[in-house]
């Protein structure tokens, strides 16, 4: 039974070029009315190729669907469908202000990072360094002086006591309106040069800085209330109060010297491990937030990956984009995929030639290669078939992509061989074996033959005849001839 051959598959195997000479044809009479026909060839030697022939559609070598990786209207479409493109062109953009805005966010957060693990690393100045270490020569002062003092309050003061603790009391104002400003500072925007050279204002966050300002303040608040409170005394003179305060001012004078100690060791010593690490974790975290948003804008920007054309524009301006947006391709390599039946497919070998024709280009014979020949058959119709790639050699005629294009795939060539047609050649009913009638100078002689390869009616004669011989074969009304044999089909 024979099998349907499914769209696009090999359609039979086909021989280019087996041409035999027909030496006659003719009527022959056979006694009694009965007619014979003889048709007669001569054994010529030939080269015969045999070819696969099949169809498919035209390909480029290389067709990019290019869809956006980002979600949004559409801004701009800046190509049209046949447009030359080069690599690397921007070729559609979606709507970026929301994006864009990420990106200035995230250059704003890097740029603070960057800030304060700079402030933590920076050394401190001369002049940082000497006023810390005047606090804690004073802060010591404080604590000798509450202490002298207490010990007046409870003994008596004298006058020269009394204008100490004025010049003590001037003293604490100063620093109180010292650490206020300080402080106040802490709490300043300030302008702070990115590396691009682009000026970014950055207000602090409360930490470690604005801790230590607020300290100093509430110890200067304190030192000045014990100022107060010492000059207080003096001039109303001694009593239980007043030693309860005199103390509390030697407790205060000694917590400022010890917190003047620690903002010089801070000075001095710099910032922890830690602290540095922690400060350089915010750094790289922002940097990433910032590739990230950069990356999201560069997706709403739709460019060429290859030279080539434009052969689709699926997408309008205003429109929310769905599936490829644009469809590149390289129109200077094409390729056809043919479908190769199983009867078939094992004569075809990489690297073979074929021979490519366009049914828009009548005619016209383009050469290709086989290139690709897939492991596994696809089944069309209950048939299998194997796809074949042909590569296209470059050519002059205008090749398209989608073009109808009949491929036929040189398998085997036969050179110099002995050949006649498989019509002439009869098979014995009883034995099986191949024979023909070769004309003799004495009439028709049955010869045996040995038969090679087969295709598009036409045999390779291997033994038993001679290039030149004449070869006959004789056809009659039904039921003559039919004792010896019958023709090879």
């Amino acid at each position: 039974m024979k099998r349907g051959v499914p769209s696009g598959v090999v359609e039979g195997v086909v021989l280019l070029l087996m041409v035999v000479g027909v030496a006659g044809c003719g009527l022959l009479p056979i006694g009694s009315g009965s007619q014979q026909e003889e048709r007669s060839a001569t054994v010529a030697r030939e080269t015969l190729i045999v070819a696969i022939s099949a169809s498919g559609q035209v390909e480029p070598a290389e067709a990019v669907a290019l869809s956006f990786q980002a979600s949004g209207p559409v801004a701009e479409v800046l190509v049209e469908m046949g447009d030359v493109v080069e690599a690397g062109q921007v070729l559609a953009r979606l709507d970026d202000a929301r994006l864009s805005l990420q990106v200035e966010q995230a250059e704003a957060g890097l740029a603070a990072a960057q800030a304060g693990l700079a402030l933590l690393k920076a050394e401190p100045r001369s002049a940082e360094l000497a006023a810390a270490e005047a606090e804690l020569e004073a802060a010591r002062a404080s604590v000798s002086a509450a202490t002298a003092r207490l010990n007046q309050v409870l003994g008596g003061a004298s006058a020269a006591q009394l204008a100490a603790a004025q010049a003590d009391l001037a003293s604490a104002q100063a620093r109180q309106l010292s650490a206020e400003n300080m402080h106040d500072m802490t709490m300043t925007c300030g302008t702070f040069t990115l590396p691009t050279g682009e000026e970014r204002e950055i207000c602090p966050a409360l930490g470690p800085i604005e801790e230590k300002a607020r300290l100093n303040l509430e110890i200067a608040d304190a030192q000045l209330t014990a100022a107060q409170a010492r000059y207080d005394l003096l001039m109303e003179g001694a009593d239980t109060d007043s030693v309860r305060s005199a103390q509390a001012n030697v407790s205060a004078a000694a917590a400022q010297r010890g917190a003047a100690r620690a903002r010089l060791d801070l000075l001095t010593g710099g910032p922890t491990a830690g602290q540095i690490a922690a400060a350089e974790a915010q750094v790289e975290q922002a940097e990433a937030v910032l590739k990230t948003a950069r990356l999201a804008l560069e997706k709403a920007t739709l460019r060429a990956p290859i030279d080539g054309v434009v052969a689709q524009v699926g997408v309008t301006v205003g429109a929310m984009p769905a599936g490829p947006a644009v469809t590149v391709i390289d129109p200077s390599t094409f390729h056809v995929t043919v479908g190769i039946d199983e009867l078939d497919i094992g004569r075809v070998t990489e690297g073979q030639l074929a021979e490519v024709t366009l049914d828009a280009f009548a005619g016209r014979v383009l050469t290709g290669t086989v290139m690709r020949i897939e492991p596994a058959a696809r089944f069309e119709q209950g048939v299998a078939a194997y796809r074949v790639t042909v590569d296209l050699a470059p050519t002059d005629v205008p090749v398209r992509s989608d073009m109808t294009a009949n491929v036929t795939i040189v398998v085997e060539e036969l050179a110099d061989v002995l050949a006649i047609p498989t019509w002439v050649v009869q098979v014995d009913r009883n034995s099986g074996r191949t024979y023909v009638e070769r004309r003799t100078a004495s009439g028709l002689e049955r010869v045996d033959v040995q038969l090679g390869t087969r295709y598009g009616g036409l045999v390779q004669v291997l033994d038993g005849l001679d290039e030149g011989d004449e070869v006959v074969y004789v056809s009659s009304s039904p039921g003559l001839g039919s004792e010896l044999g019958f023709g090879l089909r």
